[in-house]
């Protein structure tokens, strides 16, 4: 008897400790969507998170924390509440205006690819829905504009190269010509080199050859002069 009323008592505790943790839930709540209509974001946070604490799995705490984290600019913050919600939420025109939102903080990323996906995501969960259906035709309307964009600009880039390519090649061809110029230079100044190492060369050997001629004549003459004076000693003794 003393265990079962043990597990009545715990019981009876367990309900009554949820029954605050929903009471308390709801006033964070109330209180945080009364800051929020007054346009106290930050304040409003505060409230939905501790509404939060007291019910993790509390769709609508989770919902207007995204929203107010949204109207505070953090959109990051807001993005993964709405990925929270997404996971937990059934209800389809909650969804709706969950994916409405997502397509928003895409929106203002300037990722309109994916804007225009959450739009037509959040259409298909509320069709009726013209402000989502106007955000979707905008955000094509963008995204087809930063395609012709992107596509203009890898255009530019690869003029760009192209210029790049040409100029590069212009600057080899002209590098190519100078070398040719200055090996034709060299080649020419080598030849003059040469020629005149060869008329340097002929001019010694002319001046080798004449004085090898004067000195044979010079020879020539000392040996004539001998012969002269061996034959006047003749003539004399002779005489």
């Amino acid at each position: 008897m003393s265990n079962i009323r043990y597990y009545i008592i715990l019981s009876i505790l367990c309900i009554f400790t949820q029954a605050n943790a929903q009471r308390d839930y709801r006033d964070y709540l109330r209180g945080g969507n009364k800051l929020y209509s007054d346009s106290i974001f930050d304040k409003s946070e505060i409230q939905y998170r501790k509404a939060i604490e007291k019910d993790a799995n509390g769709v609508d705490a989770l919902y207007n924390l995204g929203n107010s984290l949204l109207l505070q600019n953090k959109a990051k913050d807001a993005m993964d509440q709405y990925q929270i919600v997404e996971k937990r939420e059934n209800n389809p025109e909650r969804l709706a205006q969950v994916h409405h939102n997502k397509g928003v903080i895409h929106h203002g990323s300037k990722d309109y690819a994916a804007a225009v996906e959450a739009y037509k995501e959040s259409l298909r969960k509320n069709p009726h829905d013209h402000e989502t259906r106007y955000n979707l035709a905008l955000a094509m309307h963008h995204l087809k504009q930063q395609q012709q964009q992107d596509q203009q600009q890898q255009q530019q880039e690869q003029e760009k190269k192209e210029e790049e390519k040409q100029e590069q090649q212009q600057q080899q061809n002209q590098n190519q010509k100078e070398q040719e110029q200055q090996e034709q230079e060299q080649q020419q100044n080598q030849q003059q080199q040469q020629q005149e190492q060869q008329q340097q060369m002929s001019k010694e050997n002319a001046e080798q050859m004449l004085q090898a001629a004067m000195q044979d004549e010079k020879d020539v003459q000392e040996k004539v002069k001998k012969m002269m004076q061996m034959q006047g000693r003749k003539l004399e003794k002779d005489w």
